[in-house]
Protein backbone atom coordinates (compact mmCIF):
# COMPACT_ATOMS: atom_id res chain seq x y z
CA UNK A 1 0.00 0.00 0.00
CA UNK A 2 1.20 3.35 -0.80
CA UNK A 3 1.92 5.50 2.31
CA UNK A 4 -0.54 8.52 3.79
CA UNK A 5 2.51 11.31 1.78
CA UNK A 6 2.26 9.08 -1.33
CA UNK A 7 -1.26 9.56 -1.64
CA UNK A 8 -0.96 13.20 -1.11
CA UNK A 9 1.98 13.15 -3.66
CA UNK A 10 -0.24 11.93 -6.79
CA UNK A 11 -3.13 14.63 -6.55
CA UNK A 12 -1.27 17.89 -6.25
CA UNK A 13 1.35 16.83 -9.11
CA UNK A 14 -1.66 15.86 -11.26
CA UNK A 15 -3.76 18.87 -10.16
CA UNK A 16 -0.62 21.49 -11.12
CA UNK A 17 -0.26 20.04 -14.35
CA UNK A 18 -3.53 20.89 -14.98
CA UNK A 19 -3.26 24.30 -13.71
CA UNK A 20 0.02 24.69 -15.37
CA UNK A 21 -2.40 23.92 -19.24
CA UNK A 22 -5.13 26.37 -17.93
CA UNK A 23 -2.47 28.94 -17.77
CA UNK A 24 -0.42 28.30 -20.66
CA UNK A 25 -3.59 28.29 -22.53
CA UNK A 26 -4.82 31.46 -21.49
CA UNK A 27 -2.42 33.36 -23.21
CA UNK A 28 -4.10 32.62 -26.33
CA UNK A 29 -7.29 32.70 -24.88
CA UNK A 30 -6.84 36.25 -23.89
CA UNK A 31 -5.10 36.72 -27.49
CA UNK A 32 -8.43 35.98 -29.65
CA UNK A 33 -10.84 37.83 -26.82
CA UNK A 34 -8.50 41.07 -27.11
CA UNK A 35 -9.53 41.01 -30.87
CA UNK A 36 -13.06 41.99 -29.95
CA UNK A 37 -13.21 43.52 -26.40
CA UNK A 38 -10.59 46.48 -25.03
CA UNK A 39 -8.64 45.62 -22.59
CA UNK A 40 -9.95 47.56 -19.62
CA UNK A 41 -13.50 45.66 -20.40
CA UNK A 42 -12.47 42.26 -20.55
CA UNK A 43 -11.14 42.66 -16.79
CA UNK A 44 -14.23 44.42 -15.63
CA UNK A 45 -16.11 41.37 -17.05
CA UNK A 46 -13.76 38.46 -16.03
CA UNK A 47 -12.94 38.99 -12.69
CA UNK A 48 -16.34 39.43 -11.26
CA UNK A 49 -16.80 36.02 -12.93
CA UNK A 50 -13.62 35.07 -11.21
CA UNK A 51 -14.91 36.53 -7.77
CA UNK A 52 -18.30 34.88 -7.85
CA UNK A 53 -17.24 31.59 -9.09
CA UNK A 54 -14.26 31.57 -6.36
CA UNK A 55 -16.92 33.02 -3.66
CA UNK A 56 -19.02 30.12 -4.43
CA UNK A 57 -16.37 27.40 -4.11
CA UNK A 58 -15.16 29.02 -0.61
CA UNK A 59 -18.73 28.93 0.29
CA UNK A 60 -19.45 25.46 -0.46
CA UNK A 61 -16.36 24.42 2.01
CA UNK A 62 -17.56 26.05 5.03
CA UNK A 63 -17.48 29.70 6.62
CA UNK A 64 -15.45 32.06 5.01
CA UNK A 65 -13.17 33.69 7.41
CA UNK A 66 -12.20 37.59 7.19
CA UNK A 67 -8.93 39.17 8.79
CA UNK A 68 -8.37 41.01 11.64
CA UNK A 69 -9.71 44.44 11.66
CA UNK A 70 -5.72 46.10 12.17
CA UNK A 71 -4.77 44.24 8.50
CA UNK A 72 -7.46 45.93 6.94
CA UNK A 73 -5.64 48.35 5.27
CA UNK A 74 -2.91 46.07 3.96
CA UNK A 75 -5.17 43.46 2.39
CA UNK A 76 -6.51 46.52 0.35
CA UNK A 77 -3.53 47.62 -0.34
CA UNK A 78 -2.27 44.17 -1.79
CA UNK A 79 -5.50 43.58 -2.76
CA UNK A 80 -4.49 47.10 -5.18
CA UNK A 81 -1.43 46.18 -6.25
CA UNK A 82 -1.57 42.78 -7.73
CA UNK A 83 -5.46 42.27 -9.03
CA UNK A 84 -5.32 46.17 -10.06
CA UNK A 85 -2.00 47.20 -10.84
CA UNK A 86 -0.91 44.16 -11.58
CA UNK A 87 -3.88 43.19 -14.29
CA UNK A 88 -3.90 46.60 -15.62
CA UNK A 89 -0.28 45.82 -16.76
CA UNK A 90 -0.77 42.36 -17.60
CA UNK A 91 -4.22 42.62 -20.01
CA UNK A 92 -2.26 45.91 -21.82
CA UNK A 93 1.17 43.96 -22.30
CA UNK A 94 -0.70 40.57 -23.85
CA UNK A 95 -2.81 42.99 -25.62
CA UNK A 96 0.42 44.74 -27.87
CA UNK A 97 2.86 41.67 -27.72
CA UNK A 98 2.96 38.14 -28.60
CA UNK A 99 1.33 35.26 -26.30
CA UNK A 100 4.73 33.72 -26.52
CA UNK A 101 6.23 36.56 -25.30
CA UNK A 102 4.26 37.26 -22.27
CA UNK A 103 4.52 34.28 -20.91
CA UNK A 104 8.22 34.51 -21.08
CA UNK A 105 8.45 37.53 -19.37
CA UNK A 106 6.26 36.78 -16.96
CA UNK A 107 7.93 34.03 -16.07
CA UNK A 108 10.85 35.79 -14.87
CA UNK A 109 8.58 36.81 -11.70
CA UNK A 110 10.62 35.05 -9.30
CA UNK A 111 13.86 36.63 -10.32
CA UNK A 112 12.30 39.33 -9.18
CA UNK A 113 10.97 38.46 -6.12
CA UNK A 114 14.63 37.61 -4.97
CA UNK A 115 15.39 41.37 -6.16
CA UNK A 116 12.82 42.72 -4.32
CA UNK A 117 13.91 41.07 -1.35
CA UNK A 118 17.23 42.17 -1.16
CA UNK A 119 16.68 45.59 -2.26
CA UNK A 120 13.06 46.05 0.47
CA UNK A 121 14.08 44.14 3.33
CA UNK A 122 18.20 43.39 3.37
CA UNK A 123 18.06 39.74 2.63
CA UNK A 124 20.76 37.75 1.87
CA UNK A 125 21.29 35.35 -1.17
CA UNK A 126 24.39 32.76 -2.41
CA UNK A 127 26.11 33.22 -5.02
CA UNK A 128 23.89 30.61 -6.43
CA UNK A 129 20.60 32.75 -6.23
CA UNK A 130 22.67 35.51 -8.24
CA UNK A 131 24.05 33.69 -11.01
CA UNK A 132 20.22 32.49 -11.12
CA UNK A 133 19.09 36.22 -11.34
CA UNK A 134 21.78 37.36 -14.12
CA UNK A 135 20.36 34.05 -15.95
CA UNK A 136 16.57 35.16 -15.70
CA UNK A 137 17.15 38.11 -16.71
CA UNK A 138 19.57 37.59 -19.51
CA UNK A 139 17.02 34.82 -21.21
CA UNK A 140 14.10 37.84 -20.54
CA UNK A 141 16.42 40.01 -22.55
CA UNK A 142 17.09 37.78 -25.30
CA UNK A 143 13.24 37.18 -25.47
CA UNK A 144 12.60 40.66 -25.58
CA UNK A 145 15.29 41.50 -28.48
CA UNK A 146 14.61 38.49 -31.01
CA UNK A 147 10.49 37.59 -29.74
CA UNK A 148 9.97 37.58 -33.48
CA UNK A 149 11.73 37.88 -36.93
CA UNK A 150 10.40 41.68 -37.16
CA UNK A 151 10.70 42.74 -33.86
CA UNK A 152 12.75 46.12 -33.26
CA UNK A 153 13.05 48.25 -30.27
CA UNK A 154 10.13 50.40 -31.22
CA UNK A 155 7.28 48.26 -32.56
CA UNK A 156 4.69 47.45 -30.57
CA UNK A 157 6.10 44.25 -29.45
CA UNK A 158 8.95 45.71 -27.45
CA UNK A 159 6.60 48.14 -25.89
CA UNK A 160 4.05 45.38 -24.64
CA UNK A 161 7.03 43.42 -23.33
CA UNK A 162 7.83 46.09 -21.03
CA UNK A 163 5.02 46.72 -19.38
CA UNK A 164 4.97 43.24 -18.75
CA UNK A 165 8.35 43.54 -17.68
CA UNK A 166 6.67 46.08 -15.30
CA UNK A 167 3.68 43.67 -14.20
CA UNK A 168 6.06 41.24 -13.62
CA UNK A 169 7.61 43.22 -10.98
CA UNK A 170 4.12 44.36 -9.86
CA UNK A 171 3.69 40.69 -9.06
CA UNK A 172 7.15 40.16 -7.02
CA UNK A 173 5.98 42.95 -5.12
CA UNK A 174 3.05 41.73 -3.98
CA UNK A 175 4.99 38.46 -3.25
CA UNK A 176 7.24 39.98 -0.54
CA UNK A 177 4.93 42.37 0.72
CA UNK A 178 2.32 39.64 1.69
CA UNK A 179 4.31 36.84 3.34
CA UNK A 180 3.59 38.27 6.08
CA UNK A 181 -0.72 38.03 5.85
CA UNK A 182 0.16 34.55 3.92
CA UNK A 183 1.80 33.05 7.26
CA UNK A 184 -0.83 34.24 9.34
CA UNK A 185 -3.67 33.67 7.34
CA UNK A 186 -3.21 30.87 4.97
CA UNK A 187 -2.81 31.71 0.87
CA UNK A 188 -6.10 30.70 0.37
CA UNK A 189 -7.60 33.20 2.60
CA UNK A 190 -5.22 36.14 1.32
CA UNK A 191 -5.65 35.36 -2.32
CA UNK A 192 -9.20 35.27 -2.49
CA UNK A 193 -9.38 38.55 -0.13
CA UNK A 194 -7.22 40.32 -2.64
CA UNK A 195 -9.14 39.14 -5.28
CA UNK A 196 -12.32 40.27 -4.30
CA UNK A 197 -10.77 43.86 -3.31
CA UNK A 198 -9.19 44.34 -6.57
CA UNK A 199 -11.92 43.02 -8.88
CA UNK A 200 -13.99 46.63 -7.26
CA UNK A 201 -11.28 48.01 -8.85
CA UNK A 202 -11.06 46.51 -11.96
CA UNK A 203 -15.01 47.29 -12.57
CA UNK A 204 -14.69 50.53 -11.76
CA UNK A 205 -11.87 51.30 -14.35
CA UNK A 206 -13.73 49.43 -16.99
CA UNK A 207 -17.11 50.83 -16.68
CA UNK A 208 -16.11 53.51 -19.55
CA UNK A 209 -15.43 50.62 -21.64
CA UNK A 210 -18.49 48.91 -21.01
CA UNK A 211 -20.70 51.17 -21.63
CA UNK A 212 -18.94 51.79 -24.82
CA UNK A 213 -19.63 47.84 -26.38
CA UNK A 214 -22.33 46.74 -28.11
CA UNK A 215 -22.76 43.23 -26.47
CA UNK A 216 -24.27 42.22 -29.63
CA UNK A 217 -21.22 42.00 -32.06
CA UNK A 218 -19.07 39.97 -29.27
CA UNK A 219 -18.79 36.39 -30.81
CA UNK A 220 -19.27 33.37 -29.14
CA UNK A 221 -15.85 32.16 -29.42
CA UNK A 222 -15.20 35.91 -27.64
CA UNK A 223 -17.79 34.99 -24.94
CA UNK A 224 -16.52 31.27 -24.48
CA UNK A 225 -12.89 33.06 -23.98
CA UNK A 226 -14.21 35.51 -20.90
CA UNK A 227 -15.24 32.40 -19.45
CA UNK A 228 -12.36 30.76 -19.57
CA UNK A 229 -10.31 33.24 -18.70
CA UNK A 230 -12.38 34.25 -15.23
CA UNK A 231 -13.77 30.65 -14.23
CA UNK A 232 -10.66 29.11 -14.87
CA UNK A 233 -7.69 30.70 -15.39
CA UNK A 234 -8.14 32.52 -11.99
CA UNK A 235 -10.35 31.10 -9.87
CA UNK A 236 -10.30 27.52 -10.36
CA UNK A 237 -6.26 28.45 -11.25
CA UNK A 238 -6.53 30.51 -7.61
CA UNK A 239 -7.69 26.79 -6.19
CA UNK A 240 -5.32 24.40 -7.69
CA UNK A 241 -2.38 26.30 -6.58
CA UNK A 242 -2.87 26.65 -3.21
CA UNK A 243 -3.97 22.80 -3.10
CA UNK A 244 -0.19 22.27 -4.18
CA UNK A 245 1.34 24.49 -1.60
CA UNK A 246 -0.98 22.69 0.97
CA UNK A 247 0.17 19.09 -0.15
CA UNK A 248 3.10 19.54 -1.81
CA UNK A 249 4.88 22.88 -0.39
CA UNK A 250 5.98 26.08 -2.06
CA UNK A 251 8.86 24.80 -3.91
CA UNK A 252 7.74 22.04 -5.31
CA UNK A 253 4.42 23.68 -6.16
CA UNK A 254 6.34 26.80 -8.10
CA UNK A 255 8.47 24.35 -9.90
CA UNK A 256 5.34 23.35 -11.87
CA UNK A 257 5.28 26.76 -13.59
CA UNK A 258 8.37 26.44 -15.95
CA UNK A 259 5.63 24.21 -17.42
CA UNK A 260 3.49 27.28 -18.04
CA UNK A 261 5.60 29.02 -20.83
CA UNK A 262 6.23 25.73 -22.97
CA UNK A 263 2.12 25.27 -23.21
CA UNK A 264 1.81 28.88 -24.14
CA UNK A 265 4.57 28.52 -27.19
CA UNK A 266 3.17 25.34 -28.16
CA UNK A 267 -0.58 26.82 -27.92
CA UNK A 268 0.53 30.17 -29.77
CA UNK A 269 1.87 28.34 -32.55
CA UNK A 270 -1.05 26.21 -33.45
CA UNK A 271 -3.88 28.74 -32.53
CA UNK A 272 -1.99 31.66 -33.34
CA UNK A 273 0.48 31.24 -35.88
CA UNK A 274 3.02 32.33 -33.84
CA UNK A 275 6.01 31.90 -34.86
CA UNK A 276 8.67 30.76 -31.91
CA UNK A 277 12.32 32.25 -32.73
CA UNK A 278 15.30 30.65 -31.93
CA UNK A 279 15.53 33.57 -29.29
CA UNK A 280 12.11 32.31 -27.70
CA UNK A 281 13.67 28.78 -27.53
CA UNK A 282 16.79 30.20 -25.89
CA UNK A 283 15.29 32.96 -23.71
CA UNK A 284 13.05 29.96 -22.48
CA UNK A 285 15.92 27.53 -21.63
CA UNK A 286 17.75 30.01 -19.79
CA UNK A 287 15.09 31.56 -18.19
CA UNK A 288 13.91 28.18 -16.59
CA UNK A 289 17.02 26.99 -15.94
CA UNK A 290 17.50 30.20 -13.34
CA UNK A 291 14.37 30.26 -12.36
CA UNK A 292 15.12 26.20 -11.09
CA UNK A 293 18.47 26.73 -9.44
CA UNK A 294 16.56 30.04 -7.49
CA UNK A 295 14.48 27.56 -6.51
CA UNK A 296 16.70 24.49 -6.20
CA UNK A 297 18.31 23.55 -2.58
CA UNK A 298 21.73 25.69 -3.05
CA UNK A 299 18.68 28.99 -3.10
CA UNK A 300 18.12 30.36 -0.04
CA UNK A 301 15.33 32.43 -1.17
CA UNK A 302 11.82 32.27 1.10
CA UNK A 303 9.89 33.92 -1.21
CA UNK A 304 9.62 31.25 -4.33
Amino acid sequence: MLSQSQNHSISPNIALIALSIIWGINFSVLKVVLTEIDPLALNALRFPLAAVTLLIILRCRGPIPLPQKHHWAQIVVLGLLCNLVYQILFIFGIDATLAGNASLVLATTPIWTIVLSTVLFQKQHTITTWIAVLAGLGGMVLVISGGSSTTNFSDGLFQGDLILVAAAITWALYTVGAQDMIIRYGALSVTSWTLWIGTIGLVLAGLPSLVKIDFRMISLMAWAGVFYAGTFSIAIAYLLWNYGLEHIGTARTATFSNLVPVVALITAAIWLNEETTVSQILGAIIITGGVWLARSKKSDSDYL
